[in-house]
């Protein structure tokens, strides 16, 4: 665990942050511009390592390990949304056949 965060320690904070950002901000295009509900939540589970990477990186900086309990936490919610998001994918495509977010209208009264 020592030689970790040594090695997340010799690159600088501010790559971090920067790759963070670049990664979360994939997500957010992706959830606003694409239509198909499958990357909309791959989209989502790109948001969610881009914080789990930048509670990582600011838990080694602080050596505190507060930071890498929160990202157990977040891995779980993420296990938890994708067998949940799958499930509603499959039962949209079940009574749709499409998984385009566009065809939901459909489903209104």
């Amino acid at each position: 665990m020592e030689h970790i965060t040594k090695a997340i320690q010799g690159i600088p904070l501010n790559h971090y942050i920067l790759l963070s950002a670049i990664i979360f901000s994939i997500g957010v295009i992706g959830v606003l511009i694409r239509r198909n509900a499958i990357v909309i939540f791959m989209s989502v589970e790109l948001m969610l390592n881009a914080v789990n990477l930048l509670l990582t990186a600011f838990s080694a900086y602080s050596g505190d390990a507060a930071g890498q309990v929160f990202v157990f936490f977040i891995m779980a919610l993420a296990a938890a949304e994708v067998a949940i998001g799958l499930a509603i994918i499959v039962m949209i495509y079940r009574n749709t056949n499409s998984i385009d977010i566009n065809v939901l209208n459909r489903l209104k009264w």
